[in-house]
């Protein structure tokens, strides 16, 4: 046997004691929040075990004075997760007091946490970041210069331009994840949930850290708005996708240097889920500007492209066809009922609200929270005209409740390919619902869900880069790639499920995290899985969404 075989397993066990704060070799693990609680929050935690250790003595100290402030007994265990037979949930709500804590229990101690009325606040600033980070052309990113100046030089699909000779500028916007290819869908999605949540509180999401007049993150939003405004070339089409697949097949590099910069095409779709999402955008920035910064000429223009396009809603495909097959939906009823919405909170045409009501109703309760899965949004607009369709929202929360209640880790989904925004958009909804009713029912369904992100996990990792004390460090990007994992506020997808991940072939160099896989879901930190830890405009729109409502401005 080799020198390195015999170390092996020792080099092995010194990251898992480093991953999980463990300071002896106790197969015990504490999962908890890194962040830390409001106050009146719900405040739990999990310890993972091999064997049982019902009715062990756990504490909660403070790391001023090191005294006590809580401690309670282990109660019986009745959950597991792949190897730990054993996971018992901690509660310790009755603490109150701001300050800095962790949790003791048999010589091991947790990561760090605080209590206080502003815990979430630097959150908001840091997923601000992702943003800047993804802007393309000439949009005053960071992390990388002005990139692909030239798309689009073709566009495809137009049957005016038969042979791909036209080209349009389509400059701006974000690349949606780890790559540099651009989708209506995402930044549509994006730019909506950017400009809702400045609409829906705007002491929250109004804040003007860098003092220029504007809400950071409307500014954000005019990144999107712009590039959407510009994908919509002529009156009744849109482009929906700029770059291929080809974006994929070529090394690593970073965004100026893209060796496609000047081959990146523009594709031709539309369909009613395509154009329900655009007009939604458009009506609600036209509302925004108009009564934020008296900006009428750009409010009309965005209202205009929002009617011209929904205009002809019933002449186009449901479905637009995605030319790489990324961002399918599956259904328009959602989509098209939240633009029919907008437009009328914006115009106050009853045929827009008789349109809304009668595509909501169609779209139903969706059960999921994705890009494509937003029902809930456009039954939050209706519901504060008609209250009945708060019960759709409810549908969604009751089954979202009956799930969490099957697992310690209290997930409101089942996994999936990009589950930390699902898991958030369980935590949004309920957020809409108490909203909507005042009803606080859900709140602790919204808090396990938070708390799942920022390390309440099995692999006891916050799933945002900078925040708490253990994130991931390998995310699947580019940019952050060739600046050395650095990628400020990014969301990691997170873990999936293994009859996903089965299906990819996908090489793992990082293996830190394997000993908290179980059989069924796995996540990886590595620079290669795109799977479990590709960061996305999408996912840290829903994630701004949330922590901005928690925190305190």
């Amino acid at each position: 046997m080799s020198r390195i075989s015999k170390v092996l397993p020792f080099i092995i066990l010194f990251f898992l004691m480093i991953s999980c704060g463990s300071t002896s070799q106790s197969p015990i693990f504490i999962r908890a929040t890194q962040v830390g609680f409001l106050p009146g929050d719900l405040k739990t935690a999990v310890i993972m075990s091999q064997s049982p250790i019902s009715q062990r003595k756990f504490s909660i100290v403070n790391l001023r004075n090191k005294s006590v402030s809580f401690s309670g007994l282990l109660q019986d265990s009745t959950y597991s997760f792949g190897k730990f037979k054993y996971c018992y949930a901690l509660d310790f709500s009755a603490l109150q007091s701001p300050g800095s804590y962790q949790i003791e229990t048999n010589g091991q101690i947790s990561e760090p946490f605080k209590i206080n009325d502003a815990v979430f606040n630097n959150i908001s600033d840091s997923l601000m970041l992702f943003f800047k980070e993804q802007r393309c052309g000439p949009t005053n990113p960071i992390l990388h210069k002005p990139c692909h100046l030239s798309d689009v030089a073709r566009l495809v699909g137009d049957k005016d331009f038969p042979n791909d000779t036209q080209g349009v500028d389509l400059t701006g916007g974000w690349h949606d994840a780890g790559d540099y290819i651009k989708f209506l869908s995402t930044t549509a999605y994006t730019t909506y949930m950017l400009i809702f949540s400045y609409d829906f509180d705007k002491n929250k999401f109004g804040f003007d850290d860098d003092k220029d007049g504007v809400p950071d993150i409307l500014a954000e939003a005019k990144i999107g708005l712009d590039w959407m405004l510009r994908c919509n070339y002529s009156k009744y089409k849109l482009v929906t996708q700029v770059q291929d697949l080809r974006d994929h097949s070529v090394a690593w590099r970073m965004p100026e240097n893209d060796t496609l910069r000047f081959d990146r095409p523009g594709y031709v779709g539309i369909g009613k889920n395509q154009i329900g999402m655009f007009a939604a955008v458009m009506a609600l920035a036209s509302r925004v500007w108009s009564e934020k910064f008296y900006k009428y000429d750009f409010a009309k223009k965005c209202l205009d492209a929002a009617e011209n396009l929904y205009s002809i809603r019933d002449k186009v495909p449901d479905i637009d066809s995605s030319q790489s097959g990324f961002y399918q939906d599956h259904t328009f009823w959602g989509k098209l009922a939240l633009g029919a919405a907008e437009l009328y909170l914006t115009t106050k045409k009853q045929s827009y609200l008789d349109d809304a009501i009668k595509y909501a109703d169609s779209a139903g309760s969706d059960y999921w929270w994705s890009y494509g899965n937003l029902n809930s949004l456009a039954d939050y607009r209706l519901a504060k005209i008609i209250p009945r369709f708060s019960n759709y929202i409810l549908n969604n929360l009751k089954s979202f409740n009956a799930r969490k209640d099957s697992s310690v880790f209290r997930e409101g989904l089942l996994y999936s390919w990009g589950s930390t925004n699902s898991f958030l958009g369980v935590a949004l909804q309920a957020i809409l619902y108490k909203n909507l009713t005042g009803n606080s029912e859900f709140d602790s369904l919204a808090t396990f869900q938070r708390d799942y992100i920022l390390g309440r996990n099995p692999w006891g990792l916050s799933f945002i880069y900078g925040i708490g004390s253990i994130y991931p460090k390998h995310l699947h990007s580019q940019v952050g790639y060739f600046h050395d994992g650095y990628l400020p506020g990014a969301l990691s997808a997170g873990p999936a499920p293994e009859a996903i991940l089965k299906n990819y072939k996908i090489v793992r160099n990082d293996k830190r995290y394997d000993f908290f896989n179980s059989d069924e879901v796995k996540y990886y930190d590595d620079y290669d899985n795109y799977i479990t830890n590709e960061p996305t405009i999408s996912g840290n729109a829903t994630a701004l969404f949330v922590f901005g409502y928690y925190s305190n401005r």
